[in-house]
């Protein structure tokens, strides 16, 4: 499951914060209509008590001969009303709760009577048919609930009822049965009020707006948020290229704008530190050249003619290592500007200027590419691979092509290829494959350590791979 999971710093803030989000909403809009539906059935049940009070006392102060007619009177579909010698059998026929007994006592405080005939009340959970031995309509006299040929339920009324009832099944029935001065007990049966869906169209249109504004403003505050780390990943990545890249620009939060500062500090000192190596390798390599020049002198008076060739060619070595260290220095602390240049024609005038050396060399045919690049340094690393590839592999070939993301330059040889363990070592300065390369050819090792330099600075790769017929490949890509 965790594949599916977003694995950037932005995703996977913005699913937390969403996650909780949308936690939180539901459990409140829980809460919201518990309480909305306890705060209307409790409204609707103190309003249902004061109606019942206040028809008591219309019923209990008119006259005896009347009180049938106000009864009668007084019912309808929602709020049945009786008149009975006797209580209905409501203690026990249903569930007393709170409710009820918040009702009763509300009751008992506005209607005083004696200890002996307190008010009834129950309140039910779904309300269903009548109890045995309570009938709403009895003693009602005629009303439209009644079959006017014969008395009792008129059937058609009967059924509408209950196909009412059934629709208010999820209402709370609640039952009261007032005790009157002259002995008789006035019943009455209501629901309470119901809140309606839990999820009303309104309810949910201003659910959903809300979660649009609230997607919109996580998405800008974690993109707000993250937006300087990422640049401060890039910059990471391009310093390790360049290390003579732009500074981070010192935006967003205290923390961010802290840590850009602090980035661009450490690179600061780097490149100081690298500068000031590149100039001590440079003076160093500068002042062999005097004691070189004596020795190379005093070789000269060597009577053994043997013994001063040998010295000679040491000597001569050791010239070329430091001539090599003291332009990769130079090349070190030069920053060449960059311009469109036609990759294809360099590379092909590099062939040509090798050819006419009398060197292996061949390129395959290929269409111009422009490319915004330091053409001098990257001309210096295609002709270290070249030279490498004629030295040691006997000649070579190469071809241009592009892909989608990249421009590619690849450098084939027929020589002997490298080890596998040996084909990243090859980079290092003053490094030689000594099991694979001759001795013969010279060479002081930094013609690839040199090219990986060059590529880097322009934010390319460059690889080296043994080919399956032999030989040895270099590829170079440079991002479009």
């Amino acid at each position: 499951m965790s594949r599916f999971l977003p694995k950037s710093l932005f995703g996977q803030t913005l699913l937390v914060l969403l996650g909780g989000l949308i936690i939180s909403h539901a459990v409140g809009s829980w809460i919201y209509t518990a309480d909305r539906e306890q705060a209307v059935r409790a409204v609707g049940g103190f309003a249902a008590a004061q109606r019942i009070v206040n028809l008591t006392r219309l019923v209990q102060e008119a006259p005896p001969e009347w009180r049938e007619r106000i009864v009668a009177a007084l019912s309808d579909q929602t709020f049945t009303v009786s008149l009975s010698a006797q209580p209905p059998a409501i203690a026990g026929a249903v569930e007393e709760d709170a409710a009820a007994q918040a009702i009763k006592e509300f009751l008992a405080a506005q209607m005083p009577s004696g200890p002996a005939s307190q008010p009834q009340v129950a309140v039910s959970a779904r309300t269903g048919p009548p109890l045995e031995g309570w009938n709403p309509m009895m003693m009602m006299g005629r009303s439209p609930m009644m079959d006017r040929r014969g008395g009792g339920w008129n059937p058609m009324m009967s059924r509408m009822m209950d196909q009412m009832m059934g629709g208010l099944g999820s209402f709370r029935g609640l039952r009261v049965a007032m005790p009157l001065t002259d002995g008789k007990w006035l019943s009455f049966a209501t629901a309470l009020p119901d809140t309606g869906p839990a999820f009303s169209r309104l309810f949910l249109v201003s659910m959903a707006v809300m979660a649009v504004i609230i997607l919109g403003v996580s998405i800008w505050a974690v993109r707000r948020v993250t937006a300087p780390l990422a640049s401060l990943a890039l910059a990471a990545e391009r310093m390790g290229r360049d290390v003579a890249a732009p500074p981070l620009p010192e935006t967003g939060t205290i923390e961010t704008r802290r840590a850009s500062r602090a980035f661009n500090d450490m690179q600061s000192r780097l490149r100081s530190l690298i500068e000031n190596r590149t100039r001590l390798l440079a003076a160093i390599s500068h002042d062999l050249r005097t004691p070189l020049t004596l020795l190379r002198l005093r070789a000269e008076n060597v009577e053994n003619s043997q013994e001063r060739a040998r010295m000679l060619s040491t000597i001569a070595e050791m010239d070329a290592m430091v001539a090599a260290t003291l332009q990769f220095a130079r090349d070190e602390t030069t920053t060449e500007i960059r311009r469109p240049t036609d990759i294809t024609a360099l590379l092909q005038s590099i062939v040509d200027d090798m050819a006419d050396a009398g060197m292996l060399v061949t390129m395959g045919p290929a269409r111009p590419m422009v490319y915004d690049c330091r053409p001098s340094a990257l001309k210096r690393a295609i002709r270290n691979l070249l030279d490498n590839a004629v030295k040691y592999g006997k000649a070579a070939h190469t071809a241009i092509c592009t892909t989608p993301t990249a421009i590619e330059i690849t450098i084939d040889d027929e020589g002997f290829g490298i080890p596998a363990q040996q084909l990243s070592r090859v980079f290092e300065p003053f490094y030689r494959a000594d099991d694979s390369r001759s001795r013969d050819t010279g060479g002081t090792g930094l013609g690839l350590a040199i090219a990986l330099s060059i590529v880097h600075a322009h934010d390319g790769e460059l690889m080296l791979t043994n080919r399956t017929e032999g030989g040895l490949r270099a590829t170079m890509k440079l991002p479009r």
